[in-house]
């Protein structure tokens, strides 16, 4: 294994340290955070299955930015195909992590890059929103930006990989089963490939650090998640 390979090995092991730890850490500081005042958007359920049941719609279906007016509406479709095309090239990725392949990995390869073609448009929905809507536009930081421009990087590399710099795939699995069952390996002859897996470390790194973790924050928000009870079980401040 030469020294690159062994750079490599090792960022990906720091990188992904970082990516646990980090989103670990956010999710005990959100847990730790009292939020004391009963603020769930009525109409909000009485009982904790309620919430579960007012959950689902709100992660599978994004469903009150659906319930919004046009400018939302827009932002829906962008985003909820944007988070379902990422999800199944995610999912059609473990194929590389695993072996034997799940059956249903191997079943969803052809939807994976379908999703893999559709993922670019809906970016694309999303990039020119952040600059078409003037509000928006006042508010957007260089963090929201510099997220967009890496997804984008990570999507683009990936295509060409699939479509024209290709690699070898079986040099591929051996580099990242050899990461995951701590056995590091020689890393692809590939630069497009070095180019991918770097973008995807960075992505990684910065996660838990950026609006990111709102992946995890939709499961903790007080105005979803909260019972609508403040009748029957009131909460009284200790120094009041």
């Amino acid at each position: 294994m030469n020294g690159l390979s062994s750079v490599f090995n090792l960022l990906a092991y720091l990188a992904a340290a970082v990516f646990v730890l980090g989103f670990l850490s956010k999710v005990v500081l959100y847990f730790k955070t009292p939020s004391p005042l009963k603020i769930p958007v009525t109409p909000a359920p009485t009982t904790s299955i309620g919430v579960v049941l007012r959950l689902i719609p709100e992660i599978l279906f994004f469903r009150s930015l659906l319930k919004g007016g046009t400018t939302e509406k827009i932002l829906w479709l962008g985003g909820w195909v944007f988070h379902v095309s990422f999800l199944l090239i995610v999912l059609r990725h473990l194929r590389f992590f695993t072996y034997p392949v799940p059956d249903f990995v191997m079943s969803i390869q052809q939807i994976g890059i379908w999703a893999g073609l559709v993922f670019p448009i809906a970016l694309l929905i999303l990039i020119v929103r952040r600059f078409t809507n003037e509000r928006l536009a006042i508010i957007t930081l260089f963090a929201d930006y510099f997220v967009l421009v890496l997804i984008t990087a990570i999507g683009a590399t990936g295509l060409m990989l699939k479509y024209i710099t290709r690699t070898n795939l079986v040099d591929v699995k051996a580099f990242i089963l050899g990461l995951v069952t701590f056995s590091p390996t020689q890393m692809p002859d590939s630069t497009m490939f070095l180019i991918h897996f770097s973008l995807i470390l960075v992505l990684l790194v910065y996660f838990p650090f950026s609006k990111l973790m709102h992946a995890w924050g939709v499961l903790i928000s007080p105005t979803r998640v909260q019972v609508d009870n403040p009748r029957e079980i009131r909460h009284v401040n200790p120094w009041a």
